[in-house]
C-alpha cells in the first residue's frame, strides 16, 4: 500500500512502519546507554558509519572499501565493549516475556519499561539502620534485588541467608567486622549475603563527593534491575542508586522507609 509517489520516489505503509520501529529500537538505545562512557562509543561508531555511507554514495572505492573493514570488524567489537548495555536490554525483554507478565508485547514498548515487582521487605528496618548509619557515619552499601537473585555476586560474599534486621545490618557493618567491607545482598527480606564485589560503573561526569562505594552501587544498578542504598563514611548522606541513576541526598527524608518504598517500587 503506497501512502504517496512522486516521481521515482514512493512512500509505502510498510516504509512508514520500518522507519517508526527503527526509531524505537534507537531511542531505546540511547535510553539504555545515556550517561555512561559507551554512549561516546556509539556516537562515534555512527559517525564513522554515517561517512562510510556518504562515501559509498559518491562512489570513493578505496575509501568505501578500507571503511567498510572497519565496520565490519567493529560489529564484533560493538559486542565486547557494548556487553553490560546488550546484558541490559536483553534482561528488559527478558522480563517482558516473562510467566507472570499479563502484558508481553506492551512492555517491550519504552514508555513501559516499568514492571510490578514483589518484595516481602520490611522497610522500617532497613530505614532504621540508615539513619543509624548515618548518624554514626558508618560506611555501607546494601543492594536490594528486585527481579533476580543476583546470585552472581552473591557468590563473590560470605553466605548469611539470615532474616534482615536493623541489628544484624549494623553488627555486619561495625567497622571492626571483617565483613563490613563489601556489599550486603537483600532477597525478600533475607540478607543472602555480605561483604560482596560489586561492577563499578563507568560513568565519567559523576560528581566529586560520589566515591567507590557510590560508583559500585551504580555499577549493579546499571547491568541489573536491583536497587543500591549507600551510605557515605565521610558525609554520612543517604543515597540511592537505582536504574542506572543516583539520588540526592536522603539522609534528612523524616518518612526515609516510606521513601526507599516508593523508590523500590517506582511510585511517584
Amino acid at each position: 500500500m503506497k501512502l504517496f509517489e512522486i516521481g521515482f520516489l514512493s512512500f509505502r505503509l510498510l516504509d512508514f512502519i520500518d522507519i517508526l520501529l527503527v526509531a524505537i529500537m534507537i531511542y531505546g538505545l540511547y535510553r539504555i546507554v545515556k550517561g555512561s562512557i559507551a554512549f561516546n562509543i556509539f556516537i562515534g561508531f555512527m559517525s564513522i558509519y554515517i561517512i562510510w555511507f556518504i562515501v559509498r554514495a559518491l562512489s570513493m572505492k578505496l575509501l568505501t572499501t578500507i571503511l567498510y573493514q572497519f565496520i565490519g570488524v567493529g560489529a564484533i567489537a560493538l559486542l565486547i565493549v557494548f556487553q553490560q548495555e546488550i546484558r541490559r536490554a536483553l534482561l528488559l525483554i527478558g522480563k517482558s516475556r516473562g510467566p507472570g507478565n499479563k502484558r508481553p508485547l506492551r512492555a517491550l514498548l519504552p514508555w513501559n519499561w516499568r514492571t510490578a515487582y514483589t518484595s516481602e521487605i520490611n522497610f522500617e528496618e532497613l530505614a532504621v539502620a540508615c539513619k543509624y548509619f548515618s548518624k554514626t557515619h558508618t560506611g555501607s552499601i546494601i543492594v536490594l534485588g528486585r527481579s533476580s537473585e543476583l546470585r552472581f555476586f552473591t557468590s563473590t560474599g560470605v553466605m548469611i541467608d539470615g532474616e534482615m534486621t536493623s541489628k544484624l545490618l549494623e553488627s555486619i557493618f561495625f567497622k571492626k567486622n571483617p565483613l563490613h567491607d563489601g556489599a550486603v545482598i537483600i532477597i525478600k527480606n533475607r540478607i543472602k549475603a555480605a561483604s560482596c564485589i560489586l561492577p563499578v560503573s563507568e560513568i565519567s561526569n559523576l560528581a566529586m563527593e560520589f566515591g567507590l562505594r557510590h560508583r559500585a552501587a551504580l555499577g549493579v544498578a546499571e547491568q541489573t534491575d536491583a536497587m543500591a542504598i549507600v551510605v557515605s563514611e565521610e558525609t554520612g548522606h543517604i543515597t540511592v542508586a537505582s536504574k542506572g541513576r543516583i539520588s540526592e541526598d536522603l539522609s534528612k527524608e523524616e518518612e526515609l522507609d516510606k521513601k526507599l518504598y516508593r523508590m523500590y517500587f517506582e511510585v511517584e
